[in-house]
Formats: C-alpha cells, sequence, structure tokens
C-alpha cells in the first residue's frame, strides 16, 4: 500500500468510497441520501483540501483517503474514509499518521476532528482527546508533537534506506564463526526498525512473506521496498539443516558490497534519493552511500580505547567510575590476573578486543569459574578488568593478592577530595546505556537512557521511556554519553552510538564499552520515536530480542500466529511489533519483538502475554496432525494439517 496524492479525475471513484465506508456502520438510505452533497469530492477542491489517497500498489485500486483542510496553525482531518472490506488492516493509522506528518511539515500546531460516533474510539487511540463542540457530530482534537531534533538529524528528511549489514560491519574486527554469521543474519532484521519510517529496506537474509506487512500496520507505515535474501541461503530447510552442513558454508559477502555487485539494485536504491543508513559503518556502506568515514572512525569500537577514553574523561565526571583495565598477552596471564582479583575478593572480568551483545565478556567471581571461562576464551590478547560490585566499595577491606598493587585493583577515577558523589536511588537498574549521534556536520545529538536486560553478561533487551530509568541516573549517563560523543565526532566518525554502563558503589556509573553501530536500544528508540509521533502520548518500548518458541514455525503459520498475537496485545492496551521473525524455524526456535504501552503495567502484562503464548505454542501444536517439530528436534516434518494458529 502506498499513499499518494488524489488526481481530479477520480473523484467520482473516491466520492463512491466514502459513501460505501460510511454505510459499513449501518446507516440507512435516508441517512446516506441526507449526507451525500457533504461527502461528495469535487475535482476542483483535490488541491485545496490536500486529499491523499492509500492504494493497493498491485492493483491500483483505492483503498481509503483523507484530507488536511485549512491554514497552519489550525486545520480540519476533513476526510478519513477506508474501503470497507480492507477496514482493520491499517490503511486508516497509516492515512492518520500521513496527514499529522503532512500538518507537521506544515507547521499546523492543531487539528479537529469532527468525527462519526463509530470512530470516536479509533481517534481517542491515536491520540485525539474529546472537547466541545461538533454539533452533531463528536468533535476531537489533535495536537501533532513536533519532530525530535535528535530524528531530524538522524534521518535527516522523512524517510531512509535501511542496510541490514550487521554480519559485514562484525566481520571487519576478525572473522565470524557459522554461528554468529547465522546469529548476524538474524539480529540483521531489527535494521527494518533503524528509522522511524523506512522507504526501503535490504536484508542477507529471507523474510517471512506478511512480515513487513505487519510493520506497516504496526507501525503506519506505506509503501516500504523489502529487498532481502542477498546474503548465504536463509530459508527453512536451511534453518533446519546440522550444524556440520553449516561449518562448511563459506563466508557470504558483505550486504553493501552484495548490492554494489548488482547495478540494476544499486540504481534504485541511489535513485531514491534518500540517506543510506547502514547498521553500522564500512568500507562498502560507505561506496554505496557516497559517505565514507575517515580512516580510524571506528576505534573506539575497541573496548581497550574506548576505556582509555573513559579514564581521560573521568575527572571532569565525578559520577563515574572507570574499572581498571589490563592486557593480557594470553590466557595464561589472564588467568593470573583473574585469580588475583579473584583472591582480593572483588571478581574480574575477562574481555576479548571486540565483541557484540556480551559475546566475548565473562564474569569470573569464584575460583570454580575461572577455568571454564578460560577454555571459552581465544588465545589472546584478552582485556582484564575488575568486576565493578554494585555493594561495597571495592577497595574496602580488600586482601589484595602477591604482585597487585592496590590502586591495581581499585577504580582508576576515584574523585579527589571534595568531589560530590550523587547518590543514586536504589532502583537504578544494573545495567544502562546512553544513546546518541553525531550527523553529518559533526553535531552531537542526545536520545536517551535506557534500561537493559542483561543475564550474566548476554544483553536480551532493552526498556526505554517514561520511567525506564531514573532521572538522577539518566542525567549522568547523558552528560557523560554527550562528552563520549564529542570525542567521536572530533575523531571523524558519524552516525549512531551509544556507551553501555552499570551501576557501581557510591552512587556513580560504570562506563565499559561504546558502540559505534545501531543496536536494539537504538531500535527501541526508534519505535517509540514512531509511535509517539502516530498514537500520541509518551510511550514505554521494551525491546526483547530473544523469546524462546515452544514449536518451530514455518513462515505462514508463524505470521497467522502474529496477527492473532497483535490483536490479544491490543486488547490490553499495548502494541506489539515482531523484530525477529526469522529464526522461528531454527533448530532451538525463538522470535524478537518490541511491545510498547503508556502504562508499565500494561507493558509488563503485553511480555508476560507474548511469553506465556510462545511457551504454549509447544502444547498447541502437540496433536501428530499438527506438530512440525518440538523445540530443539532435528527432522523437517510434514506440512500441517490441522488449522494455523
Amino acid at each position: 500500500m502506498r499513499i499518494r496524492q488524489a488526481r481530479p479525475d477520480e473523484a467520482r471513484a473516491l466520492s463512491a468510497l466514502v459513501l460505501r465506508s460510511k454505510a459499513h456502520w449501518g446507516y440507512d438510505e435516508a441517512f446516506l441520501a441526507a449526507c451525500r452533497d457533504e461527502l461528495t469530492i469535487s475535482p476542483s477542491e483535490m488541491t485545496a483540501r490536500r486529499l491523499v489517497v492509500a492504494e493497493d500498489e498491485t492493483s491500483g485500486e483505492a483503498l481509503g483517503v483523507a484530507s488536511l483542510e485549512g491554514r497552519a496553525p489550525d486545520g480540519t482531518l476533513g476526510l478519513l474514509f477506508v474501503e470497507p472490506r480492507v477496514i482493520g488492516l491499517g490503511i486508516g493509522r497509516a492515512l492518520y499518521a500521513h496527514v499529522l506528518d503532512t500538518a507537521r511539515e506544515l507547521g499546523f500546531e492543531r487539528l479537529t476532528i469532527d468525527s462519526d460516533p463509530h470512530a470516536v474510539d479509533f481517534y481517542r487511540a491515536l491520540g485525539a482527546r474529546s472537547v466541545p463542540g461538533g454539533g452533531a457530530l463528536p468533535r476531537l482534537l489533535v495536537e501533532p508533537p513536533p519532530r525530535r531534533a535528535w530524528v531530524r538529524a538522524w534521518t535527516r528528511g522523512p524517510r531512509t534506506v535501511q542496510l541490514g549489514n550487521v554480519g559485514e560491519f562484525q566481520a571487519q574486527f576478525g572473522e565470524l564463526t557459522p554461528l554468529a554469521r547465522r546469529a548476524s543474519g538474524h539480529y540483521s532484521c531489527l535494521a527494518a526498525l533503524g528509522s522511524p519510517h523506512p522507504a526501503a529496506v535490504v536484508l542477507p537474509v529471507t523474510v517471512p512473506p506478511g512480515w513487513v506487512e505487519l510493520l506497516c500496520r504496526q507501525l503506519a507505515w506505506d509503501s516500504v521496498e523489502m529487498y532481502d535474501g542477498l546474503g548465504a541461503a536463509h530459508t527453512e530447510d536451511d534453518a533446519a539443516a546440522r550444524a556440520d552442513t553449516q561449518a562448511a558454508e563459506a563466508p557470504p559477502p558483505g550486504l553493501a558490497a552484495s548490492i554494489l555487485a548488482r547495478p540494476a539494485l544499486t540504481r534504485r536504491l541511489r535513485g531514491l534519493g534518500l540517506p543510506f543508513v547502514p547498521w553500522g559503518h564500512t568500507g562498502p556502506s560507505g561506496e554505496l552511500s557516497g559517505e565514507p568515514l575517515p580512516s580510524g572512525a571506528l576505534r573506539y569500537e575497541s573496548k581497550s580505547a574506548a576505556n582509555s577514553l573513559f579514564q581521560r574523561l573521568a575527572p571532569a565526571h565525578p559520577a563515574i567510575t572507570v574499572p581498571v583495565q589490563r592486557t593480557a598477552a594470553n590466557r595464561r596471564e589472564a588467568a593470573r590476573l583473574l585469580l588475583a582479583l579473584v583472591r582480593a575478593g572483588t571478581g574480574g572480568v575477562v574481555k576479548t578486543e571486540h565483541g557484540v551483545g556480551g559475546s566475548g565478556t565473562h564474569v569470573v567471581r569464584s575460583l570454580r569459574g575461572l577455568l571454564p571461562v578460560l577454555r571459552a576464551l581465544p588465545r589472546g590478547p584478552l582485556l582484564v578488568e575488575d568486576y565493578v560490585a554494585d555493594g561495597i566499595d571495592v577497595a574496602d577491606g580488600m586482601d589484595v593478592a602477591d604482585g597487585m598493587d592496590v590502586a591495581d585493583v581499585t577504580d582508576g577515577s576515584a574523585p579527589s577530595q571534595g568531589d560530590s558523589r550523587p547518590d543514586l536511588p536504589s532502583n537504578v537498574p544494573r545495567d544502562l546505556t546512553y544513546d546518541g549521534l553525531v550527523d553529518t556536520a559533526g553535531t552531537v545529538h542526545d536520545v536517551g537512557a535506557a534500561r537493559m536486560d542483561v543475564a550474566d553478561t548476554a544483553y536480551r533487551g532493552a526498556t526505554v521511556g517514561p520511567g525506564a530509568v531514573p532521572d538522577r541516573a539518566a542525567s549522568i549517563a547523558l552528560r557523560f554519553g554527550h562528552a563520549v560523543g564529542l570525542e567521536l565526532a572530533a575523531s571523524g566518525y558519524r552516525g549512531w552510538y551509544d556507551v553501555d554502563f552499570v551501576t557501581a558503589t557510591a552512587g556513580r556509573l560504570a562506563p565499559t564499552e561504546i558502540n559505534l553501530r545501531l543496536t536494539g536500544p537504538s531500535v527501541a528508540f526508534m519505535v517509540k520515536a514512531r509511535l509517539d509521533e502516530t498514537r500520541g502520548g509518551d510511550h514505554l518500548v521494551r525491546s526483547l530480542d530473544h523469546i524462546p518458541l515452544g514449536a518451530r514455525l514455518p513462515n505462514t503459520e508463524l505470521i497467522a500466529w502474529l496477527k492473532e498475537l497483535t490483536g490479544r496485545c491490543t486488547a490490553i492496551g499495548a502494541v506489539l511489533v515482531p523484530s525477529i521473525p526469522t529464526a522461528a524455524f531454527d533448530p532451538a526456535p525463538f522470535l524478537g519483538v518490541l511491545l510498547a504501552a503508556r502504562v508499565p503495567d500494561r507493558l509488563d502484562a503485553a511480555e508476560a502475554l507474548v511469553r506465556g503464548a510462545a511457551q504454549d505454542l509447544g502444547r498447541i501444536f502437540a496433536p501428530a496432525d499438527r506438530i512440525f517439530a518440538p523445540a530443539g528436534g532435528t527432522s523437517v516434518p510434514a506440512a500441517p494439517t490441522g488449522r494455523a494458529v
């Protein structure tokens, strides 16, 4: 579906659509006859009323019509009617969002809606409120919220071209294992949500038919071009293949390189005249977009370089503490350093130089945990840090191991005497992140702070929105994150970045790494921006990147189940946006989603609903004639004979 300007020659057809839509609500012929003149569209008023049409991109059939009338700052949503057979499929929401976007661009601050009584709940759900007036019809008012400055800086206009080049970005820092390549393929789907309203999305994996339609319905998008499957084979049959078959795959070319190898696709994407937004910057993505980064602009993706930057910035930020980091040439040296930290009572963290989502990072707090961690690590070099406790100060009452000075096991940025150590409230989560961006001019824009869900060291999701991070902690994170952004801008970096923190002692935050790319929390900020603009209010958004499924679902059954699940979330006042749909038929199937609501209780209820429904799939598919495979199974059964979920 795409939205375009209405043409004078279709005035008669659009007038008939409006009357059919009005009749859908059960009005009799006499009433419709009385409304006919008011609802008839004249060919001469198309431009003045700013009429737009939602049309089927395949057939060209008109599916709905809307108008934005009046002169800024006060206007009217004059018409919004949808063909009856597609009511409930997101057409009306997309038209409404389009009108709000246009109103915002033209400087409208208020729009009046004299609504059909049957549509009042629709408008209220999208942020309009009832006001006096309107005569026989209920009157509502909507005030289009201004677009956030960071959104304007990120998109440089209304829409973008999104590149899901996750694997290509990661491969710059070391060869990916077959398992890591496959995980990067799943994770690349998040790139579709890497801006509030993309015009085109390019992915290395093949996505289920119907997934983009679901995104459009939930986020009021129109006309998104999807180019998928540009990487290695990633189908249901491939998902069921054994690990040794996957291990034999040759590394696929990067996504941007694959696009450049297709001249027609390259011309098409460049011909859109829109900014390219890669998941992360690479040489090929810079060639494709015409905006390459200078040499060295990605150096702070390195954990050691990031730690050095944190140490340099920390003295100006009394509420920040930075753990000392040491380089171990090999596992033996890392073991010696970790053993000393364990014996000192603090524990330690061992990291590889690069890694995403917690990969390559391990916490060691006991002698028993040391050996299995070392076995899982590469030979070296490795980075060893103090474990940042959120209880007593790490230097209090320590028995320091032989060969290590006490300065080596305390943080490297203790404030000088007289510096304030702001106390953080007790409800500050353990793991936080700051997100920001450096625009093409080198200006730093703060996006916000998010609460992260981290199991051990593995990232699982994040929550953004009002109350997700207490104000005091958010203020500390934003001030330090902005300072990091200024350093990134000076190094030549342009794009999205984040700074991850853990809560430490004495009311301080400890920065742990910098990510010079999009991430799961960044996607939550994008979805929040879109929902706030199109539905009003101040949404809480939670990204959940890994929800285990109780059964493996082929694409058709997955999309049917997701449609049913989105309806159940809507019924409790929440929004479900499926974010990672490509792993539902893996041997260990899972799903990624984003959930949104205006109050915490409904957000938590939606998460419980989704997790419960995901596990219930194991029982739903239990009958022999419906089972595809239990989670963790290896066979590929025949297609089901029972109904789709």
